[in-house]
């Protein structure tokens, strides 16, 4: 089975949903009050602004360094952070539920100060069983998220051989993709989320070299600041565990 020659990843714009999000975490807020459900939330103004800068730097690529194959999250704020950098590159865009954001359950909508008052029980588990492995109700854990990516990678090696693909998709999609192409253990995974907010607009990427994929660019937002776009690193509109 022929391996894939790139991988890249792109994490949405900034969503309307994320200034909200931090300011109640901030707040000292127990809930989020964001009106849509998660996978309708869209981009901000500056989310707009970051898709077009990621769209810039898609053209200035040579053509041969250019994605073949790209494929979004099918939440509104991935999709639209694809569809407008890839507005006049000709690109084919496929929407793949795999690379949805992670389900939270009976978290969705709390902060982490939400969390610790109206379910301890489940505050006091997830701090037992780790990032990882914890799954609330009714939602996912990482390593659910990781059964669905690595669906998706299979299918991309049959499907696309030897191609260059690019994901539109969301924070953690972006940590998972590292822990999946450079072959992380769970301790090496957490060292990277703990050390790094991933940046909305940013782009993580990997090139195959001597059988393997090996790091290119990890969380890199250099194109942003070169368009004079404000990076940001607000976290998604709901409460992850920490």
């Amino acid at each position: 089975m022929q391996e894939l020659r790139w991988l890249g990843v792109v994490r949405h714009g900034q969503s309307t949903g994320n200034p909200i999000a931090q300011e109640a975490e901030a707040g000292g807020l127990e809930a989020i009050d964001i009106p849509e459900r998660d996978a309708d939330v869209p981009l901000s103004d500056l989310g707009r602004e970051q898709a077009a800068a990621v769209g810039r730097w898609l053209g200035r690529l040579d053509a041969h360094e250019r994605p073949d194959l790209v494929i979004a999250s099918p939440y509104l704020r991935a999709r639209q952070t694809a569809e407008i950098a890839l507005a006049s590159l000709g690109v084919p865009l496929v929407v793949d539920e795999r690379l949805r954001d992670r389900e939270l359950g009976v978290l969705d909508l709390l902060t982490s100060y939400g969390v610790d008052v109206r379910l301890p029980d489940e505050s006091a588990r997830r701090a037992r069983l780790g990032k990882f492995y914890y799954r609330p109700p009714g939602g996912e854990s990482w390593t659910d998220v990781l059964l669905r990516l690595r669906s998706l990678m299979v299918q991309l090696r049959l499907e696309h051989p030897g191609g260059r693909v690019l994901w539109f998709a969301h924070e953690a999609t972006v940590l998972l993709a590292r822990y999946l192409a450079e072959g992380l253990d769970e301790a090496g995974l957490m060292t990277v989320a703990r050390s790094v907010r991933i940046a909305n607009g940013s782009v993580s990427s990997w090139r195959r070299g001597r059988g393997v994929l090996r790091p290119e660019l990890f969380n890199e937002v250099a194109h942003l600041e070169r368009e004079q776009v404000v990076p940001t690193t607000q976290e998604d509109v709901r409460a992850e565990a920490t």
